[in-house]
């Protein structure tokens, strides 16, 4: 019998556990537990999900487990393994001043750590931390993201030496250089008064084992939720991948590093050994479901209404940007819904506006990757939204030719099982679980649709 592999996703809004075979990749069972709402959220209730749903799979027996998790967040922790405070989520804004005050002080950090940074990475909130809450920053023994903090609970959370990372991840905390493999001693310096004596997570290798649970089941380095997405999907080298979840991300598998000055694009690093440029809107699925309960519909009935309307919605423009923005960094944008007559002002326009608006966001941040020299040979749609016919039809308009779509699955809980397989075949390659039989979606773009994207590209800039 194979050996059964657990790949777990913890996001912003759930923990997704998937099994599979180790050889094959055959799904064997799967659960999927809430998390709480809010850019701030108690650890302890991700290790609450994380229990329960490895509880409900446990007639299984599991030969290696691997996390990935939601970037950026910060976990601090005290000498005696406790956390101090609430998690702050990448999703928190609180530190967007602390963010400029980095990229100040450091002018060249995009050089450094591939990304000039936003509120949304670690650094600007331990940052924040040790201006707004001095007594908790002075507490400080280690900082961990959310999928180590997961790892090394799963380990039993006592020794804070324990804590380990990948690269992927790292690469999302602002003091932590890609391309060395190294922590920016001096960068992190700068954000915590005591910095010399905290403890940063070990990085280890994404094909390698680096604990063991309390009850001696294997624990794989893991990675954060894009590079599990793209591992999970099978994207190579040259493959774009538009991930439409909570937020909007669009990144590149890239065999070079990327170093943007203008801060729109991250540079990644991927859960392989390659690199990731990435650039992430705040505001995707989420927009959808909004304003499919505005208009009192389901979300199937919403993109029904979507397709009655004409491209371009007859002039009708939504700004996608209700909780604020990344990409462009506006962090205290908010949505705008523009070019209302009474002529275009119906359910149907309103419907596809807001489809187009958070796709149009997606083009945008592409092509902010494509600048920087990253290109890609096809598109890949991915994330729950993807499933919807209105939004595969619509990007594939936007993006101007063929979009994939793979299988419906947890991709970033599939691309933690892979990697656990790839820990246990001790193989230099990850295992090839998933065929390339996707689902693709063609549309030519048209010059109307082209005056459309400009349209959104031009309101979005000048925001």
């Amino acid at each position: 019998m194979a050996p059964i592999v657990a790949g777990v996703d913890s996001s912003t809004q759930s923990v997704k556990v998937v099994l599979r075979d180790a050889d094959s990749g055959e799904l064997i069972a799967e659960t999927s537990k809430p998390h709480p709402d809010g850019t701030e959220v108690d650890p302890q209730r991700w290790k609450d999900a994380l229990e329960s749903a490895l509880k409900e799979l446990s007639s299984h027996h599991i030969d290696a487990i691997s996390i990935a998790g939601q970037q950026h967040g910060m976990v601090a922790i005290d000498a005696r393994g406790e956390v101090i405070r609430p998690a702050l989520l990448w999703n928190d804004t609180r530190s967007s001043t602390e963010a400029e005050e980095i990229n100040e002080e450091f002018p060249h950090i995009h050089q450094r750590v591939g990304s000039k940074l936003v509120a949304s990475f670690t650094a600007s909130k331990v940052r924040w931390l040790s201006k707004n809450e001095p007594e908790n920053a002075r507490k400080v023994a280690a900082i961990a993201l959310p999928h180590d903090w997961l790892s090394w609970q799963l380990q039993g959370g006592k020794e804070i030496k324990k804590i380990f990372t990948d690269r992927s991840d790292a690469s999302g905390t602002g003091y932590f250089d890609s391309v060395s493999n190294q922590y920016c001693g001096d960068i992190f310096s700068f954000l915590l008064p005591h910095a010399a004596n905290i403890h940063l997570p070990n990085v280890v290798d994404p094909n390698s084992f680096a604990a063991e649970t309390t009850t001696g089941i294997p624990i794989a380095a893991g990675a954060g939720d894009n590079a599990g997405a793209a591992l999970g999907v099978g994207a190579k080298v040259g493959d774009l991948v538009i991930s439409l979840g909570t937020s909007g991300t669009a990144f590149v598998v890239s065999d070079s590093p990327t170093h943007d000055p203008s801060g729109e694009v991250s540079g990644f690093a991927d859960a392989t050994g390659n690199f990731l440029p990435l650039a992430c809107t705040l505001n995707a699925a989420k927009i959808f479901a909004t304003t499919s309960a505005l208009l009192n519909l389901t979300f199937d009935e919403f993109s029904s209404l979507a397709l009655k309307a004409p491209v371009g919605a007859d002039g009708l423009r939504l700004l996608p940007h209700f909780d604020g923005e990344r990409t462009p960094n506006r962090p205290n944008s908010r949505g705008q819904l523009v070019g209302i007559t009474h002529a275009n002002f119906t359910r149907e326009n309103i419907a596809r506006a807001a489809i187009e608006g958070v796709l149009a966001g997606m083009v945008y941040a592409a092509t902010a990757v494509s600048h920087l020299g990253v290109n890609w040979n096809r598109v890949l749609l991915i994330g729950g939204a993807a499933k919807n016919e209105a939004v595969q039809n619509i990007a594939a308009q936007l993006f101007g030719g063929e979009v994939f779509i793979p299988a419906p699955g947890e991709y970033v809980a599939d691309g933690a099982a892979k990697q656990a397989a790839w820990a246990l075949a001790r193989s230099v390659n990850p295992p090839q679980w998933r065929s390339n039989n996707f689902k693709n979606v063609s549309a030519e773009q048209s010059q109307e649709i082209k005056e459309v994207v400009a349209s959104y590209i031009s309101l979005i800039s000048k925001i």
